[in-house]
């Protein structure tokens, strides 16, 4: 038999009506399946996938009615065509309205059947072209701003689309810069609460009282300066995704409000009785080290698991130099449109020394870098002396110290970074391990690198987050 026009399945309790049914539609070249009930027929959705459900109304058990309304809320895509005698049309004007696409009268016509089958058909096959048309263009507006080649990167991508679709709390561990917001961006837009808001708030941002409010609301007079009823976030991201951006800077007293909520799914407002339930999937984003701050007692290790239920790890950019290039074309043409340039690209020595940078302070350094290089850039290509001084500096002074500092010759916020980006290297990119090392604090090397993420040279400022 040639290729299947498609598949039918075929629902009467009367066996010699289903065999003459399908003796017709695979003559037309269709692929059938028979059930003698709604029940049989419900059991066979999952294996024989119809595309088509061709259902007589008046059966025991389950009916044609309750066929169509389980049919409609197991598979919504597949298109059904109702049949009834020809005294009880009533009947099928019902069906319609619950949903059938068409119906059609008893005793059959064979040509009444094959005309009503191929529009049926026609329909479905639309429908299935459509479903995919959307499901390509979720995952492109889901990842369309996440540049990245390199294997650890598609396997990041791998992952979010297969977790996207779950409810599941998902914790984003990266260093500052890898991207961690726009990793939980494209968990929501491949999620099917994508129609739905996206909130978002930064922990490290706010006083302890301040983030109770803002992630739970409060009532009136709730505290001073309370003088009215705010709904909080976790209200404002109902049905859809709150991303809490620093989870590891919550306070103990808010952990446990948020370790009720991951639990029960409800909360109260700041000042508040009234029980409020939700339906918002929870995605949290950290820098630090959390299984360490649980250690140490500083966060509460049932809500730890509570969140780390999907764990994904975004790479820093010095183990992917591969995607510096592909990630330094991406921010040339959107910041040579924004600033209205015709820039055609980066000359061969200065895409040389962003590749060997090491880029503590990951994309958002990358970034940055090359948008202050479109800024100062007068002709069609960048060049070496449009990159950050850092950057340029250090190469001139390779040869004669491999791209140490020179002494004497060298600033003291040079020598500073030098030594927080290589005790940074040694110690593998941990913010934590490397202030001990130092003796800072961890905060202090955390806003350095923020620091050095939208520098150039010492004391020329490129604005960014």
């Amino acid at each position: 038999m040639d290729e299947s026009r498609g598949r039918i399945l075929i629902v009467d309790d009367e066996a010699n009506a289903r065999a003459a049914l399908s003796e017709i539609l695979r003559e037309e070249g269709y692929e059938t399946e028979t059930a003698a009930d709604g029940f049989k027929a419900l059991g066979k959705l999952g294996s024989f996938s119809p595309d088509l459900i061709l259902t007589d109304l008046k059966m025991p058990g389950l009916d044609g009615l309750g066929l169509l309304k389980e049919a409609r809320a197991a598979s919504p895509s597949t298109v059904l065509v109702v049949m009834t005698a020809f005294g009880t049309i009533d009947s099928a004007v019902e069906a319609i309205k619950l949903g059938a696409d068409n119906y059609l009268t008893k005793p059959l016509e064979p040509g009444s059947l094959i005309a009503v089958v191929e529009r049926a058909m026609e329909k479905a096959r639309l429908m299935a072209e459509a479903a995919v048309l959307r499901e390509r263009l979720r995952e492109r507006n889901a990842f369309g701003h996440i540049v990245g080649e390199h294997p650890s990167m598609k396997a990041l991508l791998a992952t979010v689309a297969q977790v996207a679709p779950s409810r599941s709390s998902v914790l984003i561990i990266g260093e500052s810069g890898t991207g961690k917001e726009l990793v939980a961006a494209a968990l929501h837009r491949a999620s099917t609460r994508a129609s739905q808001p996206l909130v978002r708030l930064n922990c490290a941002a706010l006083s302890e009282s301040l983030l109770e409010s803002e992630l739970f609301g409060h009532e009136r007079g709730a505290f001073t300066g309370a003088v009215g009823r705010r709904e909080g976030r976790f209200k404002q991201a109902d049905g859809g995704t709150l991303f809490l951006d620093e989870v590891g800077e919550i306070p103990a007293a808010t952990q446990v409000k948020l370790l009720r909520f991951l639990q029960e799914r409800e909360f109260e407002r700041v000042g508040g009785n009234e029980t409020l339930k939700v339906d918002v999937r929870v995605v949290a984003a950290t820098n630090v080290d959390l299984e360490d701050r649980v250690r140490r007692g500083q966060f509460r290790e049932d809500l730890f698991y509570r969140l780390n239920v999907i764990r994904v790890d975004i790479p820093p950019l010095r183990e992917r130099r591969t995607d510096v290039a592909s990630l330094a074309a991406f921010f040339l043409r959107r910041y040579a449109q924004e600033n209205g340039k015709r820039i055609t690209g980066f000359s061969d020595e200065a895409m040389q020394r962003l590749t060997a940078w090491p880029w503590p302070g990951n994309v958002r350094e990358l970034e940055h870098a090359v948008e202050r290089a479109v800024v100062v850039c007068r002709s069609e290509r960048i060049e070496v002396e449009h990159l950050p001084g850092p950057m340029t500096v250090g190469a001139a002074r390779a040869k004669e110290g491999d791209g140490r500092p020179v002494i004497p010759g060298s600033s003291i916020a040079e020598l500073e970074r030098y030594a927080i980006l290589e005790t940074l290297r040694a110690a593998g990119g941990s913010t934590s391990k490397a202030a001990k090392i130092l003796g800072v604090s961890a905060r202090k090397i955390q806003y350095k690198l923020h620091e050095y993420g939208r520098v150039g040279p010492a004391g020329e400022g490129d604005s960014g987050s």
